[in-house]
């Protein structure tokens, strides 16, 4: 195994880290991804190992997705078949993808795996952040915002019948065969292991593939999520590649975050958890972005960069960052704190008129 240097932890970098757990915590109750697209990014801005903050994240995200779960399935929004039947084709995912993860800091050290996670953010927060942002903007101009309707494709999918492997899932009312939802938990997983989050597939293919509201999906989520979980903690633990303080100190604060964050999803419009979704993947995508020739300069696969600009490039990744902390922080709040407010004014205006 390699010889890691975890990071050194004072009293500041353990309260970023708290807070940075809160953050994570709130926006994974509310889209479902698991917030590690904030987590991830947020420590290896400190100077954790693509790796190690991959591995970490993965330790600390099964007990909160499972709390997240079990607090949203009070809702109904959960589809537990669903969760568990893609959790087993992620969970294969996981391990391959831990593999070559743990391969590429073999052969390349820390830079080629910090090159290797943010490469795969930065690509996979444009495409899908970009499409999510697309979306939202649509629905919104188009003003139907209260109701969701399985896409075309969705409906295609689910008027495909193929012999002994059609399962039925209540969250669409609708038989779908499990030759679609195994390739779609494997893309999951896979990316999970890369990036320790997997939600920036399984959402949006559940919702834009299979047909799911947005608020079962992003709930149905943490089921997948909690199963990858799992696997991948043993798998990264195995080689010594977890930081179990990282894990408990971000678990600590993501624990309240995620039910708050839960709760907020039942004051808000299903569009407000797209929005949410892609405006934070569009702001950390531009912190990775900055990185990315710092670690190219590193493996001496471009001219070498002044310390000076490695350390000017860190320091506006990092502040990037925390603007992506405090707009999706925002965001959530303001929707929770303005539905509760409309909640309460409607129940006074129902009991008022019941009275009258």
């Amino acid at each position: 195994m390699d010889t890691l240097n975890f990071i050194q932890l004072d009293l500041v970098t353990a309260l970023y880290l708290l807070a940075v757990g809160f953050v994570g915590g709130l926006v994974s109750g509310f889209i479902g991804s698991g917030g590690a697209f904030v987590l991830t990014p947020a420590m290896m801005s400190l100077g954790v190992p693509g790796i190690v903050a991959v591995a970490s994240n993965m330790c600390h995200k099964f007990p909160k997705a499972l709390v997240g779960a079990l607090k949203r399935a009070k809702y109904g929004q959960v589809d537990v078949k669903m969760g568990l039947v893609m959790g087993i084709s992620a969970e294969a995912g996981v391990l391959l993808g831990a593999h070559y993860q743990e391969a590429i800091k073999h052969h390349f050290g820390d830079a080629g795996s910090n090159l290797y996670v943010s490469v795969a953010f930065v690509i996979i927060l444009g495409l899908v952040g970009g499409f999510v942002m697309r979306d939202t903007v649509k629905t919104y101009r188009s003003g139907v915002m209260e109701e969701e309707k399985p896409g075309k494709l969705a409906l295609w999918i689910q008027s495909i019948h193929i012999p002994g492997t059609m399962v039925y899932f209540p969250s669409i009312n609708a038989r779908i065969s499990i030759l679609f939802t195994i390739p779609l938990g494997f893309a999951t997983g896979m990316l999970a292991a890369t990036i320790a989050v997997g939600g920036f597939i399984g959402v949006p293919a559940q919702i834009y593939i299979l047909g799911l509201s947005s608020l079962m999906a992003s709930a149905t989520e943490l089921v997948i999520a909690f199963v990858m979980g799992v696997g991948g903690t043993i798998k990264f633990a195995w080689s010594g590649y977890v930081d179990i303080r990282l894990a408990m100190i971000i678990l600590a604060g993501s624990l309240f975050g995620i039910q708050l964050g839960a709760i907020g999803t039942t004051y808000v419009k299903p569009f407000m958890i797209k929005l949410v979704m892609g405006v934070i993947m569009l702001t950390v995508l531009l912190s990775r972005a900055l990185v990315i020739p710092v670690y190219l300069s590193q493996l001496e696969l471009i001219a070498p960069m002044a310390p000076s600009t490695m350390s000017l490039l860190k320091n506006v990744s990092f502040f990037i960052m925390l603007t992506a902390l405090a707009l999706g922080a925002g965001i959530i709040l303001t929707a929770l704190i303005k539905g509760r407010r409309e909640h309460a004014r409607q129940q006074s205006a129902g009991l008022a008129s019941a009275t009258a």
